[in-house]
């Protein structure tokens, strides 16, 4: 078995947030999903759980972050073009997410922040490896 990487967050509302994130790109994986969570492909080895707050409170004793005023985790999306990083943004945006700053632009990197209806952050982000400054 390759190596993954599971994100799992907790949600208010698994159904319209499932909705959110196949609005960007992610598609449903029905075969670990049901009525408490929801498993989304972003790649062969990236995953995002979707888990209500019930079934997320199962697997920790600790209580769950409130992610619209505190910052639980970045987490970042790398993507093959800056039309690209704009789109999923637009997206997004569409389906009720927020960007909360400004794009960035690092010159050799350009970054645009997208948080969901409850508030996990996300940074796409594209990366010309060419431009990176040699020093």
């Amino acid at each position: 078995m390759n190596k993954q990487i599971f994100i799992n967050l907790a949600v208010k509302d698994l159904q319209q947030s499932m909705n959110f994130y196949t609005a960007v790109g992610f598609t449903n994986n029905p075969q670990f999903s049901d009525d408490t969570a929801k498993c989304m492909v972003w790649s062969e080895s990236i995953f995002v759980m979707l888990l209500t707050h019930e079934k997320f409170s199962s697997f920790t004793a600790k209580p769950i972050a409130d992610t619209k005023t505190n910052v639980a985790g970045l987490f970042s999306l790398s993507v093959n073009n800056v039309e690209e990083m704009n789109k999923i943004m637009e997206s997004g945006i569409s389906a009720g997410g927020t960007e909360p700053t400004e794009m960035r632009n690092y010159g050799f990197m350009q970054q645009r922040t997208l948080e969901d209806f409850d508030g996990h952050t996300w940074e796409i982000f594209f990366m010309d490896m060419s431009q990176i400054p040699t020093q």
